[in-house]
Protein backbone atom coordinates (compact mmCIF):
# COMPACT_ATOMS: atom_id res chain seq x y z
CA UNK A 1 0.00 0.00 0.00
CA UNK A 2 1.14 3.50 -0.66
CA UNK A 3 1.62 6.20 1.96
CA UNK A 4 -1.61 8.01 1.03
CA UNK A 5 -3.68 4.86 1.42
CA UNK A 6 -2.26 4.07 4.87
CA UNK A 7 -2.73 7.68 5.93
CA UNK A 8 -6.35 7.48 4.81
CA UNK A 9 -6.87 4.36 6.88
CA UNK A 10 -5.20 5.85 9.94
CA UNK A 11 -7.77 8.61 10.14
CA UNK A 12 -10.53 6.02 10.46
CA UNK A 13 -8.95 4.44 13.55
CA UNK A 14 -9.98 6.35 16.71
CA UNK A 15 -7.25 7.53 19.10
CA UNK A 16 -6.74 5.85 22.45
CA UNK A 17 -9.23 7.23 24.93
CA UNK A 18 -7.75 5.77 28.11
CA UNK A 19 -4.15 6.43 29.01
CA UNK A 20 -2.08 3.66 30.68
CA UNK A 21 -1.84 5.72 33.89
CA UNK A 22 -5.63 5.86 34.35
CA UNK A 23 -6.29 2.14 33.78
CA UNK A 24 -6.37 1.32 37.50
CA UNK A 25 -8.44 4.39 38.44
CA UNK A 26 -12.18 4.72 38.06
CA UNK A 27 -12.98 6.41 34.73
CA UNK A 28 -15.91 8.26 36.30
CA UNK A 29 -13.63 9.79 38.95
CA UNK A 30 -11.26 11.09 36.30
CA UNK A 31 -14.13 12.51 34.29
CA UNK A 32 -15.63 14.20 37.36
CA UNK A 33 -12.24 15.67 38.26
CA UNK A 34 -12.06 17.23 34.78
CA UNK A 35 -15.55 18.69 35.20
CA UNK A 36 -14.70 20.08 38.64
CA UNK A 37 -11.47 21.55 37.29
CA UNK A 38 -13.38 23.24 34.49
CA UNK A 39 -15.87 24.86 36.87
CA UNK A 40 -13.08 25.93 39.24
CA UNK A 41 -11.48 27.96 36.44
CA UNK A 42 -14.67 29.88 35.61
CA UNK A 43 -14.80 33.51 36.82
CA UNK A 44 -16.91 34.27 39.88
CA UNK A 45 -19.14 37.20 40.69
CA UNK A 46 -21.31 39.39 38.49
CA UNK A 47 -20.28 39.91 34.90
CA UNK A 48 -18.83 43.34 34.12
CA UNK A 49 -21.14 45.72 32.27
CA UNK A 50 -20.40 45.74 28.54
CA UNK A 51 -18.88 48.97 27.30
CA UNK A 52 -20.64 50.62 24.33
CA UNK A 53 -18.46 50.57 21.23
CA UNK A 54 -20.12 52.41 18.39
CA UNK A 55 -21.90 55.74 18.08
CA UNK A 56 -25.37 54.16 18.22
CA UNK A 57 -24.50 52.04 21.26
CA UNK A 58 -23.12 55.08 23.12
CA UNK A 59 -26.30 57.03 22.28
CA UNK A 60 -28.51 54.19 23.53
CA UNK A 61 -26.43 53.81 26.68
CA UNK A 62 -26.66 57.54 27.40
CA UNK A 63 -30.38 58.11 26.79
CA UNK A 64 -31.97 54.65 27.17
CA UNK A 65 -29.70 53.20 29.87
CA UNK A 66 -30.16 53.57 33.61
CA UNK A 67 -31.45 57.16 33.44
CA UNK A 68 -34.12 57.31 30.73
CA UNK A 69 -34.44 60.73 29.11
CA UNK A 70 -36.80 62.51 26.70
CA UNK A 71 -33.91 63.93 24.67
CA UNK A 72 -34.27 61.37 21.85
CA UNK A 73 -37.74 62.83 21.22
CA UNK A 74 -36.24 66.33 21.03
CA UNK A 75 -33.51 65.03 18.72
CA UNK A 76 -36.08 63.38 16.43
CA UNK A 77 -38.15 66.60 16.22
CA UNK A 78 -35.03 68.65 15.44
CA UNK A 79 -33.90 66.17 12.79
CA UNK A 80 -37.32 66.16 11.11
CA UNK A 81 -37.42 69.97 11.19
CA UNK A 82 -34.00 70.22 9.55
CA UNK A 83 -34.91 67.57 6.98
CA UNK A 84 -38.18 69.36 6.18
CA UNK A 85 -36.45 72.73 5.78
CA UNK A 86 -33.80 71.17 3.53
CA UNK A 87 -36.51 69.66 1.34
CA UNK A 88 -38.43 72.96 1.21
CA UNK A 89 -35.28 74.82 0.24
CA UNK A 90 -34.33 72.33 -2.45
CA UNK A 91 -37.78 72.02 -4.02
CA UNK A 92 -39.18 75.53 -3.51
CA UNK A 93 -37.17 78.21 -1.75
CA UNK A 94 -34.04 78.12 -3.94
CA UNK A 95 -36.08 79.31 -6.94
CA UNK A 96 -37.13 82.49 -5.11
CA UNK A 97 -33.72 83.41 -3.69
CA UNK A 98 -32.86 86.28 -6.07
CA UNK A 99 -36.29 87.10 -7.51
CA UNK A 100 -37.11 90.20 -5.40
CA UNK A 101 -38.70 92.34 -8.24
Amino acid sequence: MSFTQTRGLSTLIPPKVASPNAIGASPNAVRMQKVVGFYERLPRGPAPAPQPKGLLQRYQNRYFGKKVSAMPLVHAIAALTLLGYAQNYYFHLRHHKNNAH
